[in-house]
């Protein structure tokens, strides 16, 4: 493995090398995660909160909700109502 050294700013800030930064996938506003174990430092992509709670609430209505079919029906209703209100 090769070595890459960063510095550190006054603020305590660091840059990510290239070459890890593509090594993990990381993009300009990616979250990292530092682990300290033993006195070594690793960095990882963070979880974002949404894949951290994906899956942890269970749907229990009759069906599943269709978001275009709902939609689709606002906009109808809107039109209505405002064709209504204009007098037409």
């Amino acid at each position: 493995m090769k070595e890459i050294v960063t510095s550190v700013t006054s603020k305590g800030q660091v840059t990510i090398p290239v070459q890890i930064r593509r090594a993990l996938g990381l993009k300009a506003r990616d979250r990292v995660a530092f682990m300290l174990a033993d006195g070594v430092a690793t960095i990882r992509p963070a979880e974002s909160v949404v894949d951290q709670l994906y899956g942890s609430v269970k749907y229990r209505g009759p069906r599943p909700i269709d978001f275009k079919k709902l939609r689709k029906q606002f906009i109808e209703d809107a039109t209505k109502n405002t064709l209504r209100e204009m007098g037409r």
